[in-house]
């Protein structure tokens, strides 16, 4: 289980973000280490928790609850196979590649150590958007990511540190529920009915995952 590489985006003007800027860092590209992670502050005040990494529309991303995104190269070999082209680590916007990991696999809570210090918490799936939909050109993108299942996996920094491409990562904590990030992004997007099994995860979840899920079982029950 190892970093394949690290990726940064630098703001760039597009032309399908709905962002006041007009601008997004969504392509992400592998740099050299070592870069310093660290946790960036509230969401919409804080942006990536990866040093020079742009974060342009606040209202929807970064923050201390999606200090980093991680992508696994095999679910970009999929894609590759289905699209027939080539997809680059740090195309889907992800800063970390992985290798050997089943990131949508992974529980909410969960703790990787990456490198000899930075430690982060899992904290809930990837929600495409109109962004992410633009940037790959795909038809109905939203929608088969979506159907997928696969989303990757946001995180909270437990403990900062500098990382490079080609750090093991290392599985130090696994908490005591079935929370996948897939079944959380399930529960998210095409069976709310799911949410009450969430709510297991506690307060590992993503603040405003776990405040919809209290709000749903308390409207509907579970």
């Amino acid at each position: 289980m190892k970093l394949l590489s690290l990726n940064i985006g630098k703001a760039a003007p597009v032309p399908f973000t709905d962002h006041p800027s007009g601008m997004s860092g969504i392509d992400k590209l592998p740099v050299d280490g070592p870069v310093r992670v660290a946790a960036p502050g509230a969401k919409g005040k804080g942006p990536s928790g990866v040093a020079g990494d742009d974060v342009c529309d606040q209202r929807v991303h970064g923050g201390n609850d999606q200090a980093v995104y991680a992508f696994a190269r095999e679910d970009l070999d999929r894609w590759e196979k289905e699209f027939g082209r080539p997809l680059r680590n740090g195309f889907f916007g992800e800063n970390l590649t992985t290798s050997g990991l089943d990131v949508s696999g992974a529980l909410i809570g969960e703790r990787w150590r990456i490198g000899a210090e930075l430690v982060l918490e899992v904290t809930s799936g990837r929600i495409p958007c109109r962004t992410f939909a633009g940037h790959l050109g795909e038809q109905h993108w939203q929608k088969r990511f979506t159907r997928d299942g696969a989303p990757g996996a946001y995180f909270r920094v437990i403990e900062p540190g500098a990382i490079a491409a080609g750090d093991p990562i290392e599985i130090v904590h696994r908490p005591d529920h079935d929370v996948t990030v897939a079944l959380q992004f399930r529960a998210s997007t095409l069976d709310r009915s799911l949410l009450s099994r969430v709510l297991a995860a506690g307060e590992a979840l993503h603040y405003e995952t776990l405040a919809g899920a209290r709000k749903y079982v308390e409207k509907y029950g579970g």
